[in-house]
Order: C-alpha cells, then structure tokens, then sequence
C-alpha cells in the first residue's frame, strides 16, 4: 500500500514561491509588480488572511487585491472590515466565506451587503477567538500584512503597531502559508527586529504609508454632563465600593469622562492609590491627566494610537517599550490579559434587551464586536484573588460550596442612542430570524446578560450580578431603562424593592449630586487642554486641532 504524501502544503508552497520568482529581487518586491505577486500566489480555495485591525491597515494591498479580476473562491479571515476596498471584494462575489470580528465605520454597508446575499459570514469572532482559529481551522494560506519597516533581509520592524501581526505571520509561516508585507520604507537598519526574515516571503514597499486610524481619541470638549453624571455614579458605586485596581475601558466618551474625573473628583473622594492603577487599554489621550497626576502604574495595550508616539516613549515607567524608545502593543496578549489579568471591563453596545443581554447587530448595522465579549465575559479558570474580584463574587454566589470570584463586567449606556433611538429594546435585533439564518443559526450577542454584573445608565446603577432570579434581574434592568418602552413597564414596587436591597441606586443613593454632573470637573477640557498637561508630548490628529 502507497502511503499519501505528507508534505502536500510545502511543495504548493515552493510552486507559489516558483511562479513568483521572476518578480523577486531576493524578498523585495516593486510595487508595480504587486498585483503580478498576488496572481501568482493566491489560488481558488485559500484561506486568505488580510490584516486589518482597529488602528492599522494593509490597505496598498487590500487595495491591489481588490484589483483583480481572476481571483475567486477566497476564505477571507481578518479582524476588521474597515476599508471601501475590503468591501470591493464582496461586490465582485469573490468570498465564498468571511470570518471577522468587527466592521465598524461599514457596518451599514456590511448589512447591506448582508441582505443582498453578498455577505456570507462564517461567523463573527472575539479577537482571541480567531487568531486561535488561525492555529486550528483557519490558518491561512496566505497572509497580508503591515509593517513599519523592513530591511534589505526581509525583517520587519512593527513601531507602535505591532498589534495582530505575530498571530497573523506565526501560523501562516509555520504552516507552509505565503506571507506578504506591505512597509512604508525600507532600511538598512531597523530598530528592533519584530518579525525575523525566516517568517516573511515578500516585502514590497508601498508608495504611501499605511493607514493608521485615530480609534481610541476622544475630544474632551464634546462629553456631555449626562455622560459626566453616569461617570460619577460609576466610580462611587463601582469603582470605589469594589476597589478597582485593574480594567480596561472600552471606546468611547462614558469611560473618557471617567478617566477625566479621576484627577478631579476622585481625587477628592481619596481614591488616588486605590483604584484605576493597572491598565490594559491603548493609550488614550484622556488619560492623561490622571497619568501625569500619578494615578497610573502601567499600561498595556493592544494597538497604538496616532499622536501618542512621543508621549508614550517619554513615559517608559508607564507603557510597554523597546530599547530604542518605540511603544510596544500586543493584541492577543492585550486580550487574554483583558480575559484573565483584570478585576473589570466596562463599555457600551447599541443595544440591551429586558435579560442583559446586549449587541452592536442591529437589522440595519452589522458592526460585529471585536474583543468585548471576550474581555466582558466571566473567564471561570481563573484562580488569583483580588479584593474586587471576591467581593463581586460573594454578591454572586453567597452560598457554601460556590465559585469565589467573578470578573466586574459593565455596560455604561445612556437609555437612548442619538435620533432618539431607545438602547433599551425587549428583544435584541440579533436575535432576528433573519440575522440569526446568516450567522448558521447563532445570534450575534456581544455580551451575554449572564456574564454582566453591572448597569449604568443616567438613572443610576442594577446591580445585576446580586440578582437571585430571571425575573429580579429584568426588574432591576427596567428600573434604570428610563422611559424607553422597557422602562415604562417598570413596576414602582419592585424598584422600590430593589433600592431598598442596594440591587438599585439612583444618584441620591450614591451620594452623587446631578447639580455637580458638568463639564468644570473634568481635567481637561479640550483638547488643547491634553497638549499642555503631556508638556507637549501629544501630537492630535490635525481634525482634532482647530488652533
């Protein structure tokens, strides 16, 4: 009997390589050459992996990639579908199966594209959970991506925005996959060496720097003092009563206005040194004011942030950075520290139904979610204590014989959305027929109602981790929904219940007043305001700057 062969993948590879090597000049490609490098590479059937992440882009590839004509049949696995080109390869129906974690700025088109049968979504991933599948069932048989610079080996230097590309490049390199690197320049010397030859097939130089996305900037001058307010109740109510020591916030201006009060308000409240010290979030501008008033101990982060280079390298005490002064970022590892490493996660969603259960799916928007779920879940395997995580956990499961800690999981959410669009709905849209058919029959929940412990909203706080039933719990959510339809169905009784139990607290209860909740409290007011208090180490973006 013959045995099979078994190194089928090696010897397509040195084919691919073989086609290519008229284009060659060791590893160096001309860009002009890059759509020649793609057709001879890329063959029906791949599993094709196209880096685009939150803050950085392949985007000279994933535009030459769009170019083509002869491409069909493509597996398309990537973290973020963020660019018209990503799109361009929908409308030409070469995907015959995307698995992604997040299209925010297209996730009006990406549902578009879903309801004209031109999306046909694998499934929508937590970040760690699709590197992992990189390793399993969807390692790629040829992977695009970033990078800084690239000397005239073929080694890769990351900057600021290593983020996804080891998990990206490892298994596609040690599984005899293609590896093709966009860099901004080639050098003679890099920096540090984040990715070694051995691992890159192709380097071409684009003739335009990658794109780089400003996510995680938030203009202090446009919070508003209802988010002032919610940020208020949650640091008396969460952050103090729990004593945070380590977190991550999600995008957006509820958690700038937190990070902007701890200078101000939490210094008065006697916090400094207890809560907010450890971080695992990117580097926010707003944050600061509370880095340069002493509040931060480290920081870790799984992408860069524009504007942020100079202030980073001058705080190596504070982020992670190399010998050379450059600001180091791991995504995958940002996430399982997100997973395992932190007392809390806090953030929003565009959507929470009468069981906690939230999503940014809605039946006009297919935004996906990114690592939310997987930092705003309870990871039962972890076994170190914290003074948060225990007391979290006796609310939880006050009973002899149950798990001692649980993770503070938080959704910050105003009851309304902007348009007057209620946050608050009975039921998720994700939980459409419709969308769920798409997903193979899997609604696209972001963050499980099981996993949550807390709500914030401009109402006041439901502690639903100390809920003892299905029916407390939905009770304890229509209290703090406002006068959203959900809201509306509360019963005065059971509210009253509630804050006599502490499950619920409106501000009163908290000791917050809503005459206080303005703008004066913050650390900063504007941007300009970050600029100064960084001694001039932020460089904003140039729409952020208007002076």
């Amino acid at each position: 009997m013959t045995s099979s062969p078994r190194d089928t993948r090696r010897r397509n590879k040195a084919a691919r390589l073989s086609r290519a090597a008229a284009l060659v000049a060791g590893k160096l490609v001309p860009h002009e050459k890059t759509a020649d490098l793609l057709r001879a590479v890329i063959e029906p059937g791949d599993i094709l992996c196209l880096e685009g992440d939150n803050q950085k882009q392949a985007d000279f590839l994933a535009e030459q990639l769009a170019s083509l004509d002869s491409l069909r049949d493509l597996h398309l696995v990537m973290s973020c579908i963020t660019l018209p080109s990503h799109l361009e390869l929908f409308k030409k129906g070469v995907v015959r199966q995307v698995d992604f974690c997040y299209a925010g700025p297209q996730g009006n088109a990406v549902a578009d594209l879903l309801a004209a049968g031109q999306f046909p979504i694998g499934a929508i991933h937590t970040y760690n959970e699709l590197y992992a599948r990189y390793y399993i069932d969807l390692t790629p048989r040829v992977a695009l991506i970033a990078a800084a610079k690239a000397d005239r080996a073929g080694n890769l230097f990351l900057a600021a925005n290593t983020e996804e590309t080891p998990a990206i490049v490892e298994p596609t390199a040690f599984y005899d996959g293609v590896v093709i690197a966009q860099v901004n320049e080639i050098v003679d010397e890099l920096p540090r060496i984040d990715i070694p030859t051995d691992q890159v097939d192709f380097v071409i130089e684009a003739p335009y720097p990658m794109h780089l996305t400003a996510l995680f900037t938030r203009d202090p001058a446009a919070i508003t003092d209802v988010q002032i307010l919610m940020a208020m109740m949650a640091i008396r109510g969460i952050y103090e009563e729990y004593e945070v020591e380590s977190l991550n916030h999600g995008v957006g201006f509820n958690t700038s206005a937190i990070e902007l009060l701890l200078p101000t308000y939490g210094e008065e409240l006697g916090l400094k040194g207890k809560i907010c010290k450890y971080w695992m979030v990117n580097p926010l501008p707003t944050m600061i004011p509370a880095i340069e008033a002493g509040w931060v101990e480290t920081v870790f982060s799984v992408g860069g942030e524009v504007g942020m280079e100079r202030y980073t390298a001058a705080r190596p005490d504070i982020y992670f950075t190399g010998r050379d002064g450059s600001f180091h970022s791991n995504r995958p590892m940002g996430q399982l520290a997100g997973h395992y490493a932190i007392d809390m996660f806090i953030g929003a969603s565009l959507q929470v139904d009468i069981h906690g259960n939230s999503s940014t799916v809605s039946k006009g928007r297919i935004t996906g979610f990114g690592g939310a779920p997987n930092m705003g879940c309870q990871p039962t395997g972890r076994r170190h204590p914290s003074k948060a995580w225990l007391k979290a956990g006796r609310e939880a499961n006050p009973g002899p014989g149950s798990l001692p800690g649980r993770k503070l999981v938080v959704q910050m959410v105003e009851t309304f959305q902007s348009g007057r669009v209620p946050t608050f709905v009975e039921s998720l849209d994700a939980q459409d027929p419709a969308i769920k058919a798409a997903m193979q029959g899997v609604a696209p929940v972001m963050i499980y109602g099981d996993d949550v412990t807390h709500l914030v909203t401009e109402e006041g706080i439901a502690n639903l981790g100390a809920c003892r039933s299905p029916e407390e719990r939905t009770a304890a959510i229509r209290a703090v929904a406002g006068y959203t339809p959900v809201g509306l169905k509360r019963s005065l009784a059971d509210t009253a219940a509630l804050r006599a139990r502490g499950i619920v607290r409106l501000p009163e209860d908290l000791g917050v007043s809503p005459a206080r909740a303005n703008r004066s409290l913050l650390a900063a007011q504007e941007i300009k305001d970050l600029v100064r208090i960084s001694g001039g180490l932020y460089d904003p973006p140039a729409k952020f700057v208007d002076w």
